[in-house]
């Protein structure tokens, strides 16, 4: 038999996710320190960020960190690419249109200019413009290079809808989604799903695609609840779109934003491929139409934040006075098992730190045919943990009857 007592229980995330390590600290009830900060400093302590990372407020991964951004990128590449339709595409990380407001400037052309006494405000300003002009502009989502592929796309589907075409890749944000503690520089990773559907079922496929995004995230999260979605008020509508939707998470200093849909209609479509609507049009029955776009895009930066965050667990830290009650415990049911003949191991004296299930193993292979295991609630409610081996079927007893009971068993096993 073994006796062993749990003086704390820890839900290993790695149980849903095995490529997702949970974040946990033993805290006292008067620690009041920063929990964004206290993320940040577990995360470089764990290998999830560099320790440059955690001093200079930047995305730098550690070797843990690159793991579980390349596991997320797959699960979703997985998750998108499962339907049929659905294409892979790699469009450059220079924009191809001229009205990004990210661009590339030469700082040693731009000191140059500022530098010239010669020149007056107005010459100065004119080569400003011309050396903006002339710069590199960057891309600030991957919807663009997606609409550009249409097309192309359209040869390979056959001109019948829907289809869609993902893409996984850098963009660069300027806006103030990172304006709290996610210390991310304005390049983040973005992925984007473009889904080209019929006018007639676009309203469909964007409740659609809402439901299995928010299911997505929910997926892999210890605590669901704390990712929700949300319609985007008309304020905050773009241009040319007639609805959009938010997948949220719950950061201590609020929610934030970790994927955004967009039902663009055609206006974007028309835009970015100027010409003929003809040429655009797919079949939808008998008819042709040209298609319905929707837009779905996700921070992956801010994905692994909200993850990290999700796993965070503050344990209250088990005081020494609740610590000697277990183990009276353990001693009583030791003491009592062996005058009544119950050969029993003391597992509660074992120093080292296993897990339940490694400890079960272990026993397991030790031939100990039961682990009663002794936690916290026990000192509250009596209730404690029964395994048995042959079964592996764990029941809950109250303290009281788990003597009969293994003198039941024992007997039953002399009979046989």
């Amino acid at each position: 038999m073994l006796l062993h007592c749990i003086r704390r229980r820890l839900q290993l995330l790695s149980e849903k996710l095995p490529w997702y390590r949970n974040i946990s600290k033993c805290i006292t009830r008067d620690d009041s320190s920063d929990e964004t900060s206290l993320l940040m400093q577990l995360c470089a302590e764990r290998y999830y960020i560099s320790s440059e990372a955690f001093h200079t407020r930047s995305c730098t991964y550690g070797p843990l960190g690159t793991e579980l951004k390349k596991n997320i990128i797959e699960q979703w590449t997985s998750a998108i690419r499962s339907r049929a339709y659905v294409f892979g595409i790699n469009t450059s990380a220079l924009s191809i249109t001229c009205e990004e407001p990210v661009r590339i400037v030469d700082i040693r052309a731009l000191k140059e200019i500022l530098n010239q006494d010669s020149f007056t405000k107005e010459e100065a300003s004119q080569k400003i413009q011309k050396l903006l002009k002339d710069s590199a502009s960057v891309r600030t989502s991957l919807l663009q290079g997606a609409l550009q592929q249409y097309t192309q796309a359209l040869e390979l589907v056959n001109r019948t809808l829907p289809f869609g075409l993902a893409e996984i890749g850098l963009c660069h944000h300027f806006d103030n989604q990172l304006r709290h503690s996610s210390s991310c520089s304005f390049e983040v990773t973005e992925s984007s799903l473009v889904w080209f559907c019929s006018p007639r079922t676009s309203s469909q496929w964007m409740d659609y695609w809402a439901h299995q995004r928010l299911q997505w995230w929910r997926k892999f999260a210890l605590g669901p609840s704390d990712f929700s979605m949300c319609n985007v008020v008309d304020e905050e509508l773009r241009e040319g779109t007639s609805h959009g939707v938010k997948i949220l998470y719950k950061f201590p200093w609020g929610s934030e934003t970790l994927e955004t849909l967009w039902s663009l209609g055609d206006t974007q479509l028309i835009k970015t491929l100027q010409g003929s609507c003809i040429n655009l049009q797919c079949r939808d029955g008998r008819k042709s139409v040209v298609p319905h776009v929707i837009s779905v895009s996700a921070n992956v930066d801010q994905g692994m934040l909200a993850y990290l965050f999700n796993s965070l667990q503050l344990l209250k830290k088990t005081d020494s006075k609740q610590k000697l009650h277990q183990r009276t415990v353990c001693e009583g049911l030791l003491q009592e098992f062996l005058e009544v003949g119950i050969s029993t191991w003391p597992g509660y004296l074992d120093t080292m730190s296993l897990s339940l299930e490694n400890l079960h193993t272990k026993y397991d292979e030790m031939g100990v045919l039961f682990t009663v295991v002794v936690s916290e609630s026990t000192l509250k409610s009596g209730l404690l943990l029964v395994r048995n081996r042959d079964t592996t079927i764990r029941e809950t007893m109250h303290i009281s009857e788990i003597k009969c009971y293994l003198l039941k068993y024992i007997s039953a096993s002399d009979n046989i």
